[in-house]
């Protein structure tokens, strides 16, 4: 299918449809790149709180999407935007059951997936594509996600993909791995896509989304590293003296926290990395020589840095990790992506951490626009 799609949009004219998305939720627009990629979607509205990560989506893309999802101003101006596809990359909580069994309206209330609902309601798209965390399936024993689907399919009136009428579906058809799109990192999330059940012919089976990408952008983690780094990633004796204390004393207890070098072996790849401001980066440990380094005392470090090589990935590592840095924003040849001034190496981070894999967003837009595509065929 994805070569399919490649072909047909290698020959296409210009005549071929361009389909409009808003981007919500939209950070420092990892979503809004992977559709755009394409050549097949042109975002027209985006919606973020964050103030560095607006700031940062400026900086990439000119547009401030300083907009709040859940406000009745920013509903009521999506409700006059022309647009075909809803992209939401909106964070995880619980429902709680209210008492007048309105629907959606009711159980998901004060939630964040309420306010998407709310616009799909509204403005009825196309089609949706939404992201979450691996972890949406099982929270709240699987009520949460069960809900999210029967609003989806039963309240507003979209298929998802994945689900059949009676709503049943197998979790993994929703979970994809970024280690099999291109990029080395062992990250996996849960993606729904559905579309406007009226565009859907009578007894239409989907297939089944992406699962790979053909060709890989970084082959392993060697190929993500800097070859040469400042002092101030490199961890200092105490800091390393200290994982490994609270490594040994929790795998004691038999959690498996601590820290771990992970570019070792022939084909490394990192493990998640996480949006939390720059802590948990432990878990992604480097260890490359750099003997000059060896004893110094730099910065705010209270102890010398350590002899055995060992520091954290750099921003720019974790760019690359989650293909923002030599992949999506190469334009004739030269990478265009960076930070702007003003975001701190923490919001960097974050903001990495935050977003998504590139490479995998592209491969299930192509699927998206391949479906529209052929919706238009059936003149449904």
């Amino acid at each position: 299918m994805d070569e399919e799609l490649t072909k047909k949009i290698d020959t296409t004219t210009s005549t071929t449809s361009i389909y409009k998305t808003i981007d919500l939720f939209c950070g420092i627009g990892g979503i809004r790149k992977g559709f755009e990629l394409t050549n097949r979607f042109s975002c027209v509205l985006s919606a973020e709180i964050d103030k560095y990560a607006c700031m940062t989506y400026e900086h990439l893309f000119n547009e401030n999407p300083f907009n709040d999802v859940s406000s009745e101003g920013f509903k009521e101006r999506v409700e006059v935007v022309d647009y075909d596809v809803l992209l939401a990359g909106f964070p995880c909580q619980s429902f709680s059951i209210a008492g007048e069994k309105k629907g959606f309206e009711d159980t998901t209330r004060g939630t964040l997936f309420f306010d998407i609902a709310d616009i799909l309601k509204r403005t009825k798209p196309k089609a949706f594509f939404l992201e979450n965390v691996e972890g949406l399936l099982r929270h709240d024993r699987g009520k949460t996600f069960k809900i999210i689907i029967d609003t989806l399919f039963n309240e507003l009136g979209y298929r998802v993909v994945g689900v059949d009428e009676e709503l049943r579906y197998d979790a993994q058809s929703f979970l994809r791995k970024t280690v099999d799109f291109g990029l080395p990192q062992k990250r996996v999330r849960t993606y729904i896509v559905g579309f406007r059940d009226d565009l859907v012919p009578p007894n239409y089976k989907f297939d089944e989304l992406p699962t790979k990408r053909e060709k890989s952008i970084f082959n392993n983690l060697y190929d993500v590293l800097e070859d040469d780094v400042s002092a101030k990633y490199y961890l200092s004796e105490q800091y390393i003296r200290t994982l490994e204390k609270h490594k040994a004393t929790h795998k004691a207890k038999g959690n498996g926290f601590g820290y771990k070098v992970v570019n070792v072996g022939e084909n490394p790849i990192s493990n998640t990395i996480l949006a939390t401001g720059g802590s948990g980066k432990e878990r992604n440990l480097i260890v490359q020589e750099k003997p000059e380094y060896y004893g110094m005392m730099f910065g705010s470090k209270k102890s010398p840095i350590n002899d055995k090589g060992i520091r954290v990935m750099t921003p720019t590592e974790w760019a690359r990790l989650q293909g923002f840095k030599d992949y999506a924003f190469v334009k004739n040849g030269v990478d265009t992506f960076s930070f702007p001034k003003g975001v701190s190496e923490t919001q960097q981070y974050k903001q990495l951490g935050n977003s998504v894999s590139i490479p995998v967003i592209e491969e299930l837009a192509k699927y998206i626009y391949k479906q529209l595509e052929e919706f238009e065929s059936y003149g449904v």
